[in-house]
């Protein structure tokens, strides 16, 4: 069963599908929509979501096991089960047909009706016209076609149900007034029914249909766009006059930005908010310097060298040691892919490198493993827990807070550490480990 995290910002009908997917498949999908975890804008730019999702855009998924996918639909369809995607190839593909019919035919004419409606987009009459018509046409191939049928693939809701009804969720909010929809009740009745799915309400909530269609708000749209410079004032004629000029035409020259400083919408609700805090402000300085340890660590013998120097240095009231296990066992496979989850955890985790060390173990073989690892963090609390942004994953593990002075701890950090030893507490053979530092 998959088991990941999507990126997305808050409302967006796009991840909306992978998320009601899931709500019937039994996926285990973490959201990451808001502070500190995803911040559109800012999270969507950094170097390391670049690296997995190469335009930037969401939703894009991040599996346990290191599996990254971008587009909706691919991430909608790898969340679903088979009853979703479609049970026979004839299924499948009237699926594959309607979620195209959604991205070709819905979704650009819904975009351009909607979108002004919202303060999205500038009003055009013409286009706003033309988009009415060809939801028009759309709601009268749809109403056809369920006339007999209670969804439109089979006898239960599948993916094309998902898809389309998520693509008509803002026509049905913002838009479709009881009289516009009154000659198409075959549709009505089908998104009446999809949305009322617990599978659905789990995700959308209580939707509402439009009791009056809503119109382009001006003010609305003016308020939505990026704040420009008032343009100077002009000077009077004259020779008093043209030395101000002068200076604020150079103060112009000055103060003309690069193109990446001109602000869009995003760029403006980013500016507006606070800087994150360092979770780790409230405590005192510690004497133990972790940047030392792992140095040491990593460029000499870890049980000669790094070892003796971790206990010698090792702060017991500035830092703690913490032993995680992996909960769900049964649902690791292929050794490589084991490993591709404990990196993918480590990638998540990239921001708490300068307070945190671990060495985390794969034992077992093929469809016969287990994870577990030492972690030593700043602080006596879990650090998981300071922040948001590090909670994806911690979850899956179960934590316990391991006693410094005890043989049980000694042990565990110089198996761990040195990746040798007999892990008598794990019961199979070390395959590989994997170091956070």
């Amino acid at each position: 069963m998959a088991a990941g995290t999507l990126y997305t910002y808050p409302e967006n009908w796009r991840a909306f599908k992978a998320q009601i997917a899931a709500q019937y498949s039994g996926a285990r999908l973490k959201l990451a929509s808001s502070p500190p975890a995803f911040t559109f804008g800012q999270t969507n730019r950094t170097p390391a979501f670049l690296n997995n999702f190469p335009l930037g855009k969401v939703p894009a998924y991040q599996g346990d096991d290191g599996f990254c996918l971008f587009e909706s639909n691919a991430i909608a369809h790898y969340l679903s089960n088979d009853a979703l995607r479609g049970a026979t190839p004839q299924a499948a593909a009237q699926v594959l047909q309607w979620v195209s019919f959604a991205d070709s035919e819905v979704i650009p004419p819904a975009s351009a009706w909607v979108f002004p409606t919202l303060g999205i987009m500038q009003f055009n009459k013409q286009a706003t016209e033309q988009a009415k018509e060809d939801v028009k046409k759309v709601l009268t191939v749809l109403n056809q076609h369920l006339t007999t049928r209670t969804f439109l693939v089979g006898e239960r809701v599948s993916l094309a149900d998902i898809t389309v009804a998520c693509s008509m969720l803002w026509l049905f909010k913002q838009v479709l007034e009881p009289s516009f929809r009154q000659p198409y009740p075959n549709v009505t009745r089908w998104f009446v029914t999809c949305v009322n799915q617990p599978q659905f309400k789990a995700v959308l909530g209580e939707v509402k249909l439009c009791e009056k269609m809503a119109q382009f708000d001006a003010k609305k749209f003016a308020e939505m766009q990026p704040k420009k410079e008032a343009p100077a004032k002009k000077e009077k004629a004259g020779k008093e006059a043209a030395k101000p000029q002068e200076k604020k035409e150079k103060k112009k020259e000055e103060k003309k930005p690069a193109p990446e400083e001109e602000m869009d919408d995003c760029d403006a609700v980013l500016a507006a908010e606070p800087k994150a805090k360092d979770p780790f402000a409230h405590l005192p300085k510690s004497p133990f310097v972790m940047d030392e340890f792992k140095r040491k660590y990593s460029n000499e013998d870890t049980l000669t060298v790094a070892l003796p120097h971790f206990w010698e240095h090792f702060d017991r009231e500035g830092y703690s040691i913490w032993y995680g296990q992996y909960k769900y066992p049964e649902e690791l496979t292929l050794t490589f892919k084991s490993c591709n989850l404990i990196t993918g955890m480590f990638q998540r985790l990239d921001k708490l490198r300068k307070n945190a060390f671990a060495s985390v173990i794969l034992f077992g073989t093929n469809n016969d493993s287990s994870i577990s690892g030492i972690w030593i963090f700043r602080g006596q609390d879990l650090a998981f827990t300071l922040s948001e942004d590090w909670q994806i994953d911690y979850e899956s593990y179960d934590w316990r807070k391991l006693d410094p002075d005890s043989e049980e701890c000694k042990t565990m950090v110089k198996e761990y550490f040195a990746w040798e030893g007999d892990f008598k507490h794990v019961g199979k053979a070390f395959n590989q480990g994997k170091v956070f530092k």
